[in-house]
């Protein structure tokens, strides 16, 4: 039998449902980050992809901010009753089924190694992996956007190869070119700005992720599918 904890409101509101639990936490006065406690897989992500897409047309809600297992739910106006929200809310997650969304296949040409890989060397380092072996299980992964954010146009990705996940350098490169092939963690992306970035280098993709005169100005959108394709191989 599957046990429900209380409600508390005080600043966070806590609600689970067997080990699957919701995480409830107020931004201001009108608005609350919806965030699984699950860890970062496709099944979680999903049940906040089905959340998202059961708010989304209800009159209460101005917008619908999607993350990485969370969900940014902002409301038209400050609501009378904050317990009814809540339970609202959780009704909605408790609803909620792993759904997926049927996106696109976009192909990245990547030039692994070179000069733009300066933190290759360090992801091997950590592995263990030589670097052939860093690229080839890379480039093998297949990878799902969760979420576009941070910075325009760029996608969180699922499907790091969980044997190349590398913790984020503890000093951030400052200058970090746009369109670097990167690993944090156990995620992998592409830079979309040139400027400060803690992710590890590993290569080079010249692809423009996010352009104001494009329909949709963003190449990526949740539910895509991504593959990075070697066009070059220097190390």
């Amino acid at each position: 039998m599957e046990r429900l904890t209380d409600v508390t409101i005080e600043g966070i509101s806590y609600h689970a449902k067997g080990n699957d639990s919701l995480l409830l936490s107020p931004m201001g006065c009108r608005a609350w980050l919806a965030e699984t406690s699950g860890i970062f897989d496709l099944c979680h992500q999903r049940r906040i992809w089905a959340l998202a897409a059961a708010l989304k047309y209800d009159q209460r809600v101005e917008s619908v901010i999607l993350g990485v297992t969370n969900v940014l739910v902002v409301l038209r106006e400050i609501p009378l009753n904050e317990t009814d929200i809540l339970e609202w809310l959780k009704q909605l997650w408790n609803a909620s089924q792993a759904t997926p969304i049927a996106g696109k296949e976009i192909i990245i040409p990547v030039t692994y190694g070179g000069e733009m890989a300066t933190d290759l060397e360090d992801v091997c380092r950590h592995t263990g992996l030589s670097d052939r072996e860093v690229v080839r299980r890379h480039y093998q992964g297949r990878y799902t956007v969760c979420a576009v954010g941070s910075a325009p146009g760029f996608g969180y990705l699922h499907g790091l190869d969980p044997a190349l996940a590398t913790p984020r350098k503890t000093v951030p490169s400052l200058n970090m070119l746009k369109g670097t092939v990167t690993i944090g963690g156990p995620q992998t992306g592409v830079s979309v700005l040139t400027g400060p970035n803690g992710w590890n280098a590993i290569g080079y993709a010249d692809v423009e992720f996010f352009d104001p005169y494009r329909v949709p100005p963003a190449l990526m959108v949740p539910g895509d599918t991504l593959r990075f394709v070697p066009e070059k191989i220097e190390l």
